[in-house]
Parts: structure tokens; sequence; C-alpha cells
């Protein structure tokens, strides 16, 4: 039987997505959850997978194409009858308990256990939204995930939404039938007729003419423009610039390393710019705020989840270690290096790259000694970190060698004055270069 497989909503309130690569062919057989596409939203790329182990019959869509939400993107086929035993049986006991008596909808897919007398109505091709460690325990419990009502963002299945489902009482948890089993699945999906196999190959730059060549502005690179963009004609920015004495906290940070180390952890500077940040954030709130132009109304946030732009392959990704002022340096080190290493990988989910309240941008490791960054809208405000290096500096009178970087500070005007943008980053110039102090107040 043919299976329509609809492109899902895999981020919160997504209506279309680009599709960056498929990952199988037509004719392949995939097993339920496996990759089979990569598309792009607003905020990351995101790997789709199978909602049914079946051969591939089709694919629509071509590469850098924008697909809608709800579209149909695969055609899978089950290899099974149109008509299987005990088809009518599972109906006729569904319309007998429907009110009035009357016959299941006809669009409705009838999932029945062979020889069992209880049957379950659900939405054709429906796909449960789900992180891969909820599918992975819904095959443990031996449950159809599909079947799941989620309470999750946009309707994402959780955890304790599967377990919820294993623990109510028959008919309403109906498990996926074991392998030894059989279930009958009869789904009306119908194949779209003169649907051209689409191309699996990567979109390539046509030459124009001579020294030109075009390039498509799509996947990571737009969604970088479109932000930008609108970040810039939305919030009127400006930057404050100073310099930090970096030297105890260098001398303190080498320390701490051996017991990073011992942790699995490697130890930059930037854990510690999160804590000096979330003691700052709290002490000048407005800095931790979003300005809601629809109702013309200031959100001070009360959460402090923190932001830092990642460079990768694909472009430029911002993922967030979330409470950062509820979690230890160590901690904070450790959320960084896990998403940095999946971030590159491509591993990210969606949830991991929105909802920062304040973004920082570290060119230090890169040479940049000084820049002035784009506000990550509808944050208010964003701190640029430049290299540290060893500069003289006058000390009591005194020429000195110390370790300094500067820092830049963005912010918008609309919310936020200069007068207030420099007592914050002075703050945080204050907790840096004094470690101990950093120390004590982040407890």
């Amino acid at each position: 039987m043919a299976i329509e497989f609809k492109l899902p909503d895999v981020g919160e309130g997504l209506h279309e997505a680009e599709l960056l690569k498929w990952l199988v062919n037509e004719g392949d057989y995939v097993r339920e959850d496996q990759p089979i596409m990569e598309v792009q939203t607003d905020k990351a790329a995101v790997e789709i997978t199978a909602p049914v182990s079946a051969k591939v019959a089709r694919l629509n869509g071509k590469v850098g194409e924008i697909l809608n939400v709800g579209s149909v993107v695969v055609l899978f086929d089950d290899g099974k009858a149109a008509a299987v035993p005990g088809e009518k049986e599972a109906e006729a006991a569904v319309a007998a308990a429907a009110p009035g008596g009357g016959a299941p909808h006809a669009t409705a897919t009838v999932l029945a256990a062979a020889g069992a007398t209880t049957a379950t109505l659900i939405k054709p091709g429906r796909f449960a939204l789900a992180a891969p460690a909820t599918r992975r325990l819904a095959r443990e419990m031996n449950i159809d995930i599909n079947l799941v009502s989620g309470t999750g963002k946009a309707g994402r299945v959780t955890p304790d939404d599967v377990r919820r489902f294993a623990a109510a009482p028959a008919p309403t948890a109906v498990r996926a039938p074991a392998a030894a089993a059989p279930a009958a699945v009869v789904p009306v999906a119908v194949a779209p007729a003169g649907v051209a196999p689409a191309p699996v190959a990567p979109p390539v730059a046509v030459p124009t003419r001579a020294g030109e060549e075009r390039i498509p502005l799509r996947g990571i690179r737009k969604v970088i423009a479109d932000r930008m963009t609108k970040s810039v004609y939305t919030a009127p920015h400006v930057t404050t610039v100073d310099e930090v004495d970096m030297t105890e906290l260098a001398a303190f940070r080498e320390k701490a390393k051996e017991m990073a180390s011992r942790k699995g952890l490697k130890l930059s500077f930037m854990p510690f710019f999160f804590k000096a940040l979330t003691t700052a954030l709290k002490e000048f709130p407005y800095l931790n705020a979003q300005l809601d132009d629809e109702k013309q109304e200031i959100v001070l946030r009360r959460q402090y989840h923190l932001g830092f732009a990642l460079d990768t392959d694909a472009g430029l990704l911002v993922p967030v270690v979330r409470d950062a002022d509820k979690k230890s340096v160590f901690q904070i080190a450790g959320d960084m290096q896990d998403l940095i290493e999946r971030g590159r990988a491509g591993k990210l989910q969606p949830d991991e790259l929105k909802g920062s309240t304040f973004t920082v941008s570290n060119q230090g490791s890169l040479g940049g000694l000084l820049f002035t960054p784009v506000i990550n809208y509808p944050e208010v405000a964003i701190l640029g970190i430049g290299k540290t290096e060893e500069r003289p500096v006058v000390c009591d009178g005194q020429v000195v060698i110390r370790k300094m970087a500067y820092l830049s500070l963005s912010f918008d005007h609309r919310l936020i004055d200069g007068a207030m943008a420099t007592r914050f980053l002075n703050r945080i110039i204050e907790l840096l270069s004094n470690p101990t102090l950093l120390m004590m107040e982040a407890m």
C-alpha cells in the first residue's frame, strides 16, 4: 500500500522549510526513524526521519526548493495488500462503537492487532514530533508513538507523554504489535499522479559570464542575512567599547585547567564570561529584556539563557546555554563543549538554537582585536569579545605588561541608554579582572 508522508512542523509554528538534501534514494528500503531528508528551518538544519519501515517509492521535491508544511514529500510502499484479514471486522467494531452506530469517517486509518477486537482511529499520515530519545523510549515500551498526544511545544511528544500513554487503561493505550504478531495498517494515502522523481544532486553554482559566478542565497546563509537585516533596521544600534585586564583570570584559569581536564572538559574563558554576565544581568535587568513592539511593552526576562555565536562549515549558529545563572563554571563548560561538538556536526535540535535572552560573540580565538557585533534580535544587547594579548599598560605610574582584551557592547538605544550600557560593561570588567570576586558573586 502507498503511504504518504507529509512534511511535519519540526519547529514552533513552522510553515515552510528549504530542502537541503535527500539522505535516501527512490527504491531504498528504510527503517522507522531513519533520517531520510534534511531541511533548513529559520533556526537550523534539521533531519527528518521516516515514520515507518518501508520502501521509498517516490521523493517529491528538488534540492533548494521551499516545501510547505503538510505537503507530501515522500511516498512509501509498505508492500502490503490493500485488504487484510480482519479489516472489515475491525471497521464494524469501530462503527458499532461510534455515536449513532454510523460508519467511521472515510479518511480514517484503522489500526487493529490481528485477531483483536479493539481498534483505534487516528488521523491519516500523522507523524508525531519527538526527539530521538523519546522515540527510542516508545519502541522500548512497545508503543506506536504516532498514537501519543504531545504536550510539548508545537505538539511535540515528550518522554512523560509516552509514559502516561503506557499507563492508560485499555483500550486507550494500544500497543504497537510485536514482530511475531503483524498488524494491519490500511492507509488511504494515494500517490500523486504525474509527479516526476526529484533529483538528489546538490545545487551547482552556474557561471554567467567571464569572471563572475552566481550562487543561490539559501540555507543558513539566507537565514543569517534575513535576521541581521531585521535586527539592524529594527533596533537602533549603538556600541560602547572598553578593555579588561585578563591577567588574574588567565592565571586562575590555568590552575583550574587540570581539574577541568579530569572531568573531560576544555576550559576556555567563555564560562567565566557567562558567570560575570549572569551576575551583571541581574543587576541591570534592562539588558536581559525584550521590547514587544506590537503591545508597546518592555519584557524583563527572569531567565538567563545565554547564546553564543558558533562558527560552523554551514554558517553561523547561536546555541543556547539555559539557566546559566544556576550552573557552575564546569557545568557551563560542559554544556558549551557538547553544543559546539554537535553544532559543528550538524546535530543540534531547533530548541537548542532559540530562546536566548543575551548573546556573546567571541572573535578573539580567530585573532579579532575589536569589532561591533549585531544584536541577536529580539534581544536588546550583545557582548563582543576580542582576543586576549599581552600589551604594555600603565599601573600605579609604572609601565607593565598585562594580558588585555577589548570588549564591545552593542545595545538597542530604544531601551538602553549609554550610561546604563557603560555601567553594565564596567561591572563585567570589574568581575573579570578580579576572579575571586567573580566566584564569590556567582555563588
